[in-house]
């Protein structure tokens, strides 16, 4: 029983290996044969040269033209623009691109209008500044004002001074008017009396120049009594903004005693940051709204622009003029000031197209067919919600406006940069 088993197994071996040798030769004979064909196909579409006898010529005519094969023309392209091929693209399928909400716009020469928000805030109007002092030495024995803030009319008593040197050119305008002898009649007479006239004048022109008045100078005359204290008056309508005077101190000529301050007009200093700092001009209008006023606009002009920046905050001081006839603005008051710049007709993307990395500005351009281009533009100014383009794009080219950091992965994953950063690509004649 088991010699049969083996019999039967090994017919059954036997029969497996022919099949397989037939399979692997009839598998062989029919890739040569379509070798063959393929050769033959290859011949007989021109590729061998005609023979002298079948063209009746003579063995030596050149034999370098191929029978049926047409003059290939040189390439008309133009080398100095890249073609189709050669432009570097990134491909967002139309469903990829609902799906993270890819938005396109065109690129447009717009009127662009700039508007800056500046920081401000209420100062005192230096030109309406003013210092009362003294012209002469002494101590003051009355002082009018003796607190910071109070509110002094123009001529109002500030103080009063006791000065050893007003009451020694009091009394020599005294002296000179006693001596005076207007009842003589001879020409020695006459000449004493110019004399003291002109002494008299002198006294006068004296206290004049220290500020005491002519109604004062009369009355010292009239009387024959020096007077005392010389009382200083307010230059000026306005508050007292610092007071360095106090009772019984001893002062000395030209010495600050007040500053008192016209609040009819004040200051509306702004901050402008640095990259905006080459816009503003003076005379460019600004509308200014306080903190501490709310619902009311205020508008004036820019008077001055500072020379300098400030090193701490890197900022430029811009300067406006408010009326204040009723005293509402009040110094250190906070104030918003808005001011329009119109910047004329420019190349412009919404502010979103672009994309800055710091060292370079990207804008995806739409090829069409899922086809996004990267390239590098020189981005200018921004205006309400806008970005100029200064080189890099034309007029009526669509650029991607959202999704854009998306759109950049995609690119970064597969290798795409810019034309002008792209690696050279190798002629097709070398692979």
């Amino acid at each position: 029983m088991k010699r049969k088993q083996w019999i039967a197994a090994g017919t059954i071996l036997a029969l497996a290996a022919v099949v397989l040798i037939v399979f692997f030769t009839l598998k062989d004979n029919g890739r040569q044969a379509a070798d063959e064909a393929q050769v033959d196909h290859s011949v007989h579409q021109g590729n061998t040269r005609e023979t002298p006898a079948e063209t009746g010529g003579d063995e030596t005519a050149p034999q370098d033209h191929v029978h049926g094969a047409p003059p290939v023309a040189p390439d008309s392209a133009d080398e100095g623009e890249p073609s189709e091929e050669e432009i570097p693209t990134v491909e967002i399928p139309e469903d990829m691109q609902r799906m993270i909400g890819v938005k396109t716009t065109m690129a447009q020469v717009v009127p662009m209008t700039k508007t800056i928000r500046l920081t401000g805030r209420i100062e005192y109007n230096e030109q309406k500044l003013f210092t009362v002092n003294t012209k002469v030495e002494g101590w003051i024995e009355k002082l009018y004002v003796d607190y910071t803030g109070r509110y002094m009319k123009k001529g109002e008593p500030v103080l009063e001074i006791y000065s050893p040197d007003l009451q020694a050119a009091q009394q020599e305008l005294i002296n000179i008017s006693a001596w005076k002898n207007p009842g003589g009649s001879s020409s020695t007479d006459k000449m004493i009396a110019g004399d003291l006239e002109r002494l008299t004048e002198a006294a006068r022109r004296r206290l004049r120049l220290w500020d005491i008045s002519e109604e004062q100078i009369r009355r010292i005359e009239k009387t024959g009594k020096p007077m005392r204290t010389l009382t200083v008056s307010s230059p000026v309508s306005g508050y007292v903004s610092q007071r360095y005077a106090t009772r019984g101190m001893r002062v000395m000529a030209g010495e600050p005693l007040l500053d008192i301050a016209n609040l009819s007009e004040v200051w509306v200093v702004a901050d402008v940051n640095e990259t905006d700092a080459s816009l503003v001009r003076p005379g460019q209008q600004v509308s200014i709204t306080i903190t501490g006023l709310p619902g009311r606009a205020f508008r004036s002009r820019i008077d001055y622009v500072y020379p300098s920046m400030s090193p701490e905050t890197r900022t430029l001081k811009v300067r406006s003029t408010l009326d204040n006839p009723d005293d509402i603005l009040k110094p250190a008051m906070f104030a918003a000031v808005d001011l329009k710049i119109d910047m004329g007709s420019r190349l412009a993307v919404p502010e979103e197209a672009v994309l800055d990395t710091g060292e370079r500005q990207l804008v995806y351009v739409d090829r069409g067919e899922g086809l996004f281009e990267p390239r590098t533009v020189t981005a200018g100014l921004r205006a309400r919600g806008m970005r100029e383009v200064i080189s890099g794009l034309k007029s009526g080219e669509r650029v991607a406006s959202s999704a854009l950091f998306l759109i950049d992965s995609e690119a970064q994953l597969k290798g795409v940069a810019p034309a002008s950063e792209a690696a050279p690509q190798t002629p097709a004649h070398q692979h």
